[in-house]
Order: structure tokens, then C-alpha cells, then sequence
């Protein structure tokens, strides 16, 4: 990774009438980094990628995109990215081939090059013994293969990915963050939207975006520290009675259930096993074991929307 900055924003915004989708969004993106934006439905990432992307004009502010003005060039900005939708934008009556040679030629790639490069991308994309398959009748990883192949099919320098492992199983959506990281080895840059926290982890930095803005930006370990929590697990014998005496607690962030297990999230430094014990013995709930555990994105983003939602 090197200090090259691909996006670059400052006060970006989008509004649609009286509704404000983003608000005053800074940030920059470097060159080969994996950078995932956070949030639940309607945030606001779908719309700032589309700014980014040149589709949407921004309502304020102003930004650049690999070295082009996102409202001035966004023609430019086009001929430069690759992007995919969790939709997966095939043709499914053509051949994966057949994909393939048409999104080389929609990126302009001339006749004499493009045979080279649908032979190179199906082979390091694993779909060499699928070129003559009909898409259409591909699986869900398959079809999520096939659309990240013609995405990178003209070697783009940036890489959008908008929810992109929606509705792919467990397997697929770790085959598809392996080809992730390969592209990014190689100097292109990857902004990935995601609501699933644990695609988070894989991430080189993270935005979480709750209400159309930005609430944080850094590595996952960044954003974990920075909300100061300490996890445990505990196990009781009246789970549901403990969840709610637990979410009385001021110093309780958070309470999940896990089964009879309970994880237990407690701020500003708090020992969660220590005040669990202090919270469930005079109510007469029995731990019957707990543990620490390791802080993860997904509990440092719960905590920041649940205090987003308490402050608004």
C-alpha cells in the first residue's frame, strides 16, 4: 500500500427533496487498500459509492476520484473503476465467455487484447471449465464469480463493491473475499459496502456511516478501541430475566443472546463478568459460567448506532 490517495472527499453531500440520504462525508482512500463502509439499510452508502462513482451529482460539497472531479469528469471517473452490485449485473440468456467479451468491449478494450484478457481472467478467477456455461443458470457464488470477472475485466485502479455478498452462502462470500484480497495485492483499490460485520474484519480501514454520515474511520482496531468496551460471555439459568436486569445497567452497552449464553458488552472500561455478578445476584439469576471475550466491529458499531439513536 503506498500514501496515494484514489478518493479523496471534503463535506460531500446528497439530498432528495427534504430528505438529507448523505451529510457532510470527508474522507480519503488510498491506493491498494480495501476500505469498507458500514451501515444498516438506508445509511446512506449505496448513495455516497453512486456519488463517487459519477452516477449521482453531489448536493454540496466536492470530491475526486482516481484524479478526477466527481462533478466536472464523471465520464472519466467511469472509464476508470470497475463496479459490481450485489445485484450482479449479467446478461444470463449469454455465456459466461460471452459476458466477458462484452464488458471488455463496453471498457474498451481493443479486439487484439481482449481474447488475452478473458483468457487471464478466467483463469485466475476459477472459471475456466465455466466459460460456455449460460449464466443464468450458475449458482449465486457463480454468478457473484462471473460479475467481480467482468467488473476487473479492464484492470481497473479502483473498485466499487456495492453489498456485493448479499444472499450468498458462508462459502461463496469467503471465496469471494479471497479474490478480494488478491486484487488488492496487486495496486487496485477496493471500497466495499457491507451491513455484514464480520466482512468488516477483512477490511484494511472502515467507515461507519449511520444516518447518512460518518460517524468513524480506521483499521477495525481502531474503531474497536475507540469505543472502550470490554465483551464477556455468561451463562445463567434465566437468560431472559438477566438480559433485561442486565439493560437497566448504565454501564451495560449491550446485551445479546446466545441461546443461554448472554454477551454482555460494558463501557468505559467496566469488567462485564465482574458486573454481571453484581447485577443478577440480587435478583436471584444464577451465572452459571462466563468468560471474556474478544471486542469485535460488530459490538463497537451496535454501540455507536444505539448511542446515535439515544442522542437523536
Amino acid at each position: 500500500m503506498t500514501s496515494e490517495v484514489v478518493v479523496h472527499t471534503e463535506h460531500l453531500s446528497r439530498r432528495f427533496g427534504e430528505l438529507v440520504a448523505v451529510r457532510d462525508v470527508s474522507l480519503d482512500v488510498e491506493r491498494g487498500e480495501i476500505f469498507g463502509v458500514l451501515g444498516p439499510n438506508g445509511a446512506g452508502k449505496s448513495t455516497t459509492i453512486r456519488m463517487l462513482c459519477g452516477i449521482l451529482d453531489p448536493s454540496g460539497g466536492r470530491g475526486t476520484v482516481v484524479g478526477y472531479d466527481i462533478q466536472r469528469e464523471p465520464e472519466r471517473i467511469k472509464e476508470r473503476i470497475g463496479y459490481m452490485t450485489q445485484r450482479f449485473s449479467l446478461y444470463e440468456d449469454l455465456t459466461v465467455e460471452e459476458n466477458l467479451a462484452f464488458y471488455s468491449g463496453i471498457y474498451g478494450i481493443g479486439r487484439r487484447a481482449r481474447r488475452t484478457r478473458i483468457d487471464e481472467v478466467a483463469r485466475t478467477t476459477g472459471l475456466d471449465a465455466r466459460r460456455r456455461q449460460i449464466a443464468g443458470t450458475l449458482s449465486g457464488g457463480w454468478k457473484q464469480r462471473v460479475a467481480l470477472a467482468c467488473a476487473t475485466i479492464h484492470q481497473p485502479p479502483l473498485l466499487f463493491l456495492d453489498e456485493p455478498t448479499a444472499g450468498v452462502d458462508p462459502v461463496s462470500r469467503r471465496e469471494f473475499w479471497d479474490q478480494i484480497h488478491r486484487i488488492s495485492s496487486g495496486g487496485t483499490t477496493v471500497l466495499v459496502t457491507t451491513h455484514y460485520m464480520d466482512e468488516a474484519e477483512r477490511c484494511h480501514r472502515i467507515a461507519f456511516i449511520f444516518g447518512g454520515s460518518l460517524l468513524d474511520v480506521g483499521t477495525p482496531a481502531q474503531v474497536v478501541s475507540r469505543r472502550g468496551l470490554r465483551v464477556a460471555e455468561v451463562r445463567v439459568d434465566r437468560p431472559l430475566d438477566a438480559a433485561l436486569a442486565l439493560r437497566e445497567h448504565p454501564g451495560v452497552d449491550e446485551v445479546a443472546h446466545f441461546g443461554n449464553d448472554l454477551r454482555v458488552a460494558a463501557r468505559g472500561g467496566a469488567d462485564p463478568e465482574a458486573l454481571a455478578l453484581e447485577v443478577l445476584g440480587p435478583r436471584g439469576v444464577r451465572v452459571l459460567e462466563s468468560r471474556s471475550t474478544r471486542t469485535t466491529v460488530e459490538d463497537a458499531f451496535v454501540s455507536v448506532v444505539r448511542s446515535q439513536e439515544r442522542a437523536s
